[in-house]
């Protein structure tokens, strides 16, 4: 998606820094990271995933900069304004898990989150469960 996105920079007008880093930030990044969290939970293995997300991000930042490639990694996502991938990750897990938290203690998705993964109905006063056929 990123070598995708670089076409856009070579109009006869150049996209500027900022329009670069939205495109990349609400684009690229988004799609990429779209439900991170089937894989990104506690202790899995993720180095793969995560070697191929800095590289991704180490393309973005250098099309965004517009620097050679022979560049140092940190100094190009500093001018770029990029978060490590990493970081971010660590952050929208945070979020996931908030999410996750405020759900009732009867929705379905909790009982697939939950570690023993049994459903268990607990029933509103008015549920139709308890509705008596009069």
């Amino acid at each position: 998606m990123v070598k995708c996105i670089k076409m856009l920079g070579n109009s006869s007008r150049e996209i500027n820094l900022l329009q670069k880093r939205r495109l990349y930030k609400y684009c690229a990044l988004s799609i990429a990271l779209y439900r991170f969290p089937l894989w990104y939970y506690n202790n899995a293995p993720t180095n793969y995933y995560l070697n191929i997300l800095w590289k991704m991000q180490q393309r973005a930042a250098l099309w965004i900069s517009s620097i050679f490639c022979t560049s140092p990694t940190a100094g190009i996502k500093a001018i770029s304004g990029l978060v490590s991938i990493h970081l971010h990750l660590k952050k929208l897990y945070r979020r996931f898990l908030l999410r996750e938290l405020s759900l009732l203690s009867n929705h379905i998705i909790s009982s697939i989150l939950s570690s023993d993964g049994l459903y268990i109905p607990n029933h509103h006063n008015i549920s139709i469960d308890l509705l008596t056929p009069k």
